[in-house]
């Protein structure tokens, strides 16, 4: 089995260290983006086996920084096979926008923000993979993750819930345009996960009512999303190109 070279965006931690981490368990090796946390990210690198694994850093909302951050991708891995759309600015409460209840001036720097780095970023980082990819005439794969809010709605937190439906529609329009050249696209749609970010939610008073939106009573892991991704990004997955997968726990139906 070859060993694939992977770019992970966004993967100091959560979500994206756990993508890293299979990747690497799979025997892959692994460039770890990060954009402002290197104590993190040289965190996820120190514990992934295997070698050759590099970091590469830059903010993804700015377009130069994207397309440097394939460029040093390449360099250190010796060039992309996967591609892990991962990296974005997530909800929490210094981005909170609801309408009605945010001055004007904070809902254009919140909406800036997550479609530079959530959409903008993810297609940016994109276009350089799979122009990396074109011009070796090597197939690939390129899994976007995005989010159950997509489909339910985010009224709390609406241009991430735009920008990660728009992600899903970017996904598709690739896998269109990308399949004659033997890269397939995908996006996986999770719903809330337990990350170490998340953790104070849930054992705080919303715990319970979170655990609560899946029937099984929990809510989802970093390495089952992770998993997902891992398969989905391999040669016996390439008849999924085009596909959203929802890793939600049953808690949101479509």
């Amino acid at each position: 089995m070859s060993r694939r070279k992977v770019l992970v965006t966004g993967a100091s931690r959560g979500i994206g260290r756990a993508i890293a981490h299979a990747f690497a368990d799979h025997g892959d090796q692994v460039a770890v983006h990060f954009a402002s946390s290197r104590p993190s990210a040289e965190e996820t690198l120190r514990a992934l086996p295997g070698a050759g694994h590099v970091l590469v850093d830059g903010d993804l909302g700015d377009p130069e920084a994207a397309r440097a951050v394939v460029t040093a991708a390449v360099a250190g891995l010796g060039g992309i096979d996967v591609l892990v759309n991962n990296a974005a600015v997530a909800p929490g409460p210094e981005n909170v926008h609801r309408i009605g209840e945010v001055s004007y001036a904070d809902w254009q720097r919140i909406w800036r923000r997550m479609i530079d780095v959530d959409l903008l970023g993810a297609a940016n980082v994109t276009f350089g993979v799979a122009g990396h990819l074109i011009e070796r005439g090597a197939p690939g794969s390129i899994v976007n993750v995005g989010s159950r809010g997509a489909f339910r709605g985010e009224p709390d937190y609406p241009a991430y819930g735009a920008a990660k439906a728009a992600l899903h529609a970017f996904g598709q329009s690739m896998a269109l345009a990308l399949a004659p050249h033997r890269i397939a696209v995908t996006s996986v749609a999770p719903g809330f996960v337990g990350t170490e970010r998340q953790q104070p939610k849930l054992e705080g008073p919303e715990g319970a009512a979170l655990a609560a939106q899946s029937p099984f009573g929990r809510v989802g892991t970093p390495e089952e999303v992770a998993a997902a991704v891992l398969y989905l990004s391999s040669p016996q997955a390439a008849w999924s190109s085009g596909a959203i997968l929802d890793l939600n726990g049953a808690s949101y139906l479509r």
